[in-house]
């Protein structure tokens, strides 16, 4: 019977074996993560700079030095944890130094470097701005370009085009990164690491944050993805309001009122508010939004750190007739450079014999730009990748989403309640009214009474999704759902709920943001939506199910991940498509762990802590 082949053009036809130097298998990738991220406790991140300039085939030659070396050297990163009786206290010391593990700053050498990239390290700072001295410094001691970016940015979407060679974004205070690997601030991630960093008496660091947010916003025009130019054309999931509010209140408690933060922090929050209800993010004439981003083409982060994941997309699209409307057959005409990487495509019968089997001519084809935004929409939906916006993201810029429309209203309650605080009456009546507005239009298009669950809606059909994913709790965390929708969204707990805590979805799509995986942000905002709701019982229990996980793991390898396996109770990811890695840190499982921990009742919290004691079972 024939046979669909595709190689990439230019791309050899033989394949490297299994445990080749250029195709590492996923248990030695995160063991050179973890040796990544050792050295960097150790020596305040200077191998992140050595090994960021290296193929990962040259520094797998130097594994068996490194561990040599390890064994002489005192190992700044914790220990695997043995029975000392220590309870939660380890993985507490763990998460309250890592803090500073993963801070950086503009100040440090090591902070402008890009792991992910292989050009020279460039910090832009805004167009006709002054250099600042530290980052005079900065040049002169650390071999780093300071450039100006070609062009001021008032809002977004101004920046449409790579600027090369890319590079870090400035920011003025420190901040706190996802994990060792990573040197730029990430839009969602830092909510949760805000929400870490609060509950650790840190506040001080977490309201720098929020005011790099601010300065992104009058610099470079939004809350952005991440702090690299690479970044310029998206945003991410709209979390700022929740992180000023978290950090008023924090400094409140503290005996500290300070308005100004408020007065601050509406200004940037509603002028970044205003992108998502304008197009291009409108979501049709739902009244809701959408993600989009105002980029074109491949995304640049992904060419780097995905390895061949548009060429695995585009066979995936020809032999599912749900992609094949991504997948253009190029006659010669059209630009390469427009569609991103050409592939060849043959058809040939079976080789049964010797001979060498007959095909048919070879066809190119590529991915069409419509997917490549998807694509890059996904990117800023903070989901990449799932299945829950068509096959790898690819519609979904086509959707008016759960999540982010959630958010919006949380937005909105927030803007309202500042206004009130600062006795801006009109102000709050205004955003009380918008908020009512997407409440009814959230229950109009996203609520599905027959299945008891909130889903996504397709602008194309006119129709809602089915596929059922975690944002359905969001409504929940935002007060948006009526106390029977809750009581029927908690009644579909069991679809999402596993062993290790609750999975992104039901489905087993091969890719990170799917089943088995569960990921310590969504756990946190499930789980405090059903205590908004009263189903406190559900919500402990999930919590536990996920912070033993998290323990569990701890106790085996003496870290913590950025996702973890609900279905195995491991941090083992085998993801077959996009970015494969599970990083060791990690900034949002350290806010996420405090703050479920902190919410959980005291005799949970001790039979956690008694557990700690109970070797874990190898090989999990």
């Amino acid at each position: 019977m024939p046979v669909l082949g595709m190689q990439q053009q230019g791309a050899p036809t033989s394949t490297q074996a299994s445990f080749g130097v250029e195709n590492p298998p996923e248990a030695l990738l995160s063991f050179l993560d973890l040796l990544v991220y050792s050295f960097e406790r150790m020596w305040n991140g200077k191998s992140e700079r050595i090994l960021a300039g290296m193929r990962r085939d040259r520094y797998l030659a130097i594994v068996l030095f490194v561990v040599v070396c390890l064994s002489a050297t005192p190992f700044a990163l914790q220990p695997k944890p043995t029975d000392t009786g220590d309870g939660l206290n380890p993985i507490l010391h763990y998460i309250s130094t890592g803090w500073d593990t993963l801070t950086r700053s503009m100040s440090n050498c090591e902070s402008v470097v890009d792991p992910k990239l292989a050009e020279a390290s460039i910090l832009y700072i805004p167009a006709h701005s002054p250099v600042p001295d530290v980052l005079r410094q900065l040049q002169k001691h650390c071999k780093v370009e300071v450039r100006e970016l070609p062009v001021s940015i008032t809002g977004p979407g101004q920046v449409t085009t790579n600027i090369t060679p890319p590079g870090l974004l400035y920011l003025e205070n420190s901040y706190v990164v996802p994990g060792g690997r990573f040197n730029e601030m990430y839009g969602w991630d830092s909510y949760f690491i805000v929400r870490g960093l609060i509950e650790d008496k840190r506040v001080a660091l977490a309201r720098g944050m929020v005011e790099n947010f601010f300065y992104e916003i009058e610099h470079y025009g939004t809350v952005l993805n991440a702090n690299r130019t690479y970044f310029l054309t998206r945003s991410q999931p709209p979390f700022l309001t929740s992180m000023i509010m978290a950090v008023y209140e924090a400094e409140k408690a503290a005996g500290k009122d300070d308005r100004d933060l408020l007065v601050k922090g509406y200004q940037y929050a509603s002028q970044d508010y205003e992108m998502w209800n304008r197009d291009p993010h409108l979501a049709g004439d739902t009244g809701l939004s959408r993600y989009y981003d105002f980029g074109n083409g491949p995304a640049p982060e992904s060419l780097k750190d995905e390895t061949n994941f548009y060429r695995k997309v585009t066979g995936y699209f020809l032999l599912h007739e749900a992609g094949r409307n991504y997948v253009s057959v190029l006659d010669g005409a059209s630009s390469e450079a427009e569609v991103g990487k050409a592939y060849a495509v043959q058809v040939c019968d079976v080789a049964r014999t010797m001979a060498q089997p007959d095909c048919e001519p070879t066809r190119e084809v590529s991915l069409i730009a419509d997917y490549y935004k998807g694509d890059r929409a996904m990117r800023e939906s903070g989901f990449d990748i799932s299945f829950r916006f068509g096959p790898y993201g690819a519609a979904t810029h086509h959707y008016a989403p759960v999540c982010l429309n959630s958010l919006l209203y949380k937005t909105e309650k927030d803007l309202q309640k500042i206004s009130e605080i600062l006795k801006h009456k009109k102000d709050a009546e205004r955003w009380e009214q918008r908020a009512q507005q997407r409440r009814e239009r959230i229950q109009k298009y996203l609520w599905d009474a027959h299945r008891g669950m909130f889903f996504d809606y397709n602008l194309d059909t006119s129709a809602r999704s089915t596929y059922e994913y975690i944002t359905t709790f969001y409504p929940l965390w935002a007060g948006i759902a009526t106390q029977e929708q809750a009581e029927a969204v908690r009644h579909n707990l069991e679809v999402f709920e596993r062993p290790g805590g609750l999975a992104m979805s039901n489905r087993d799509n091969a890719v990170q943001w799917d089943y088995p995986y569960g990921w310590a942000p969504t756990q946190l905002l499930a789980i405090e939506g059903l205590r908004r709701y009263g189903y406190n019982k559900d919500a402990d229990r999930a919590s536990y199910e996920f912070l033993s996980t998290v323990a569990e793991n701890f106790r085996r390898d003496g870290t913590i991940r950025e996702k973890y396996n609900v279905a195995t109770r491991s941090s083992e990811a085998h993801v077959a498509a996009g970015y494969q890695q599970n990083v060791v840190g990690f900034g949002w499982t350290n806010g996420a762990f405090l703050a479920l921990l902190h919410a959980l009742p005291p005799e949970m919290v001790s039979r956690l802590a008694k557990e700690q004691h109970t070797p874990s079972a190898p090989g999990q």
